[in-house]
């Protein structure tokens, strides 16, 4: 008996899940992570290697708001450009959904970025940044947090003006930059 219910309950998560097939970013990472074509981080607030007894009381704050960061990016290479229209294509469906809000865009056609959030203006859960260059492949880049707001992002940025950043967890994506 214990097992039916099991079962049934475990049949019944699994429906609900497959009912939401709308594509994600977090879909989307991990459907690629394993993918050699893709280099995939997760980046923890250690990487900042700040000394906290030096940082104002509102740069602590920030800080706390950051939980990690996901990079996920893509190699282009000339036997992969296809490929590389294909998923810059998925990234950009992606992130037309109303939940991701565009803050701004840079850029022209085979080189560009944007910065879109989730959440309220007051409440930011993720920042979203995308950035493509046709030589060099996409990065997609998710900061996670709690009770992010644009203010937090902004001392957070002068928060890495007096960090020594761990460049260990970066070292995958080297290859990705110095690609030519």
């Amino acid at each position: 008996m214990k097992i039916s219910v099991f079962t049934s309950a475990l049949l019944a998560l699994l429906t609900l899940v497959s009912c939401n097939s709308e594509p994600s970013l977090q879909k989307y990472f991990v459907e690629n992570t394993d993918n050699k074509d893709f280099i995939a981080l997760d980046v923890s607030p250690n990487i900042l290697n700040v000394d906290k007894t030096k940082l104002s009381a509102e740069q602590s704050e920030a800080l706390k708001s950051f939980d990690k960061m996901n990079i996920l990016a893509f190699k282009a290479n000339a036997k992969n450009q296809a490929q590389f229209e294909t998923e810059r294509t998925k990234v950009k469906a992606i992130l037309k959904n109303p939940k991701y809000q565009q803050l701004m865009s840079v850029g022209s056609g085979k080189d560009g970025a944007s910065v879109s959030y989730v959440g309220a203006d007051d409440n930011i859960e993720e920042f979203v940044i995308f950035a493509n260059r046709k030589e060099n492949g996409f990065a997609v880049v998710r900061v996670l947090g709690k009770n992010m707001n644009p203010n937090n992002i902004m001392t957070l940025m002068s928060v890495l003006k007096q960090s020594n950043i761990n460049m260990d967890q970066l070292k995958p994506l080297q290859q990705l930059i110095n690609n030519k």
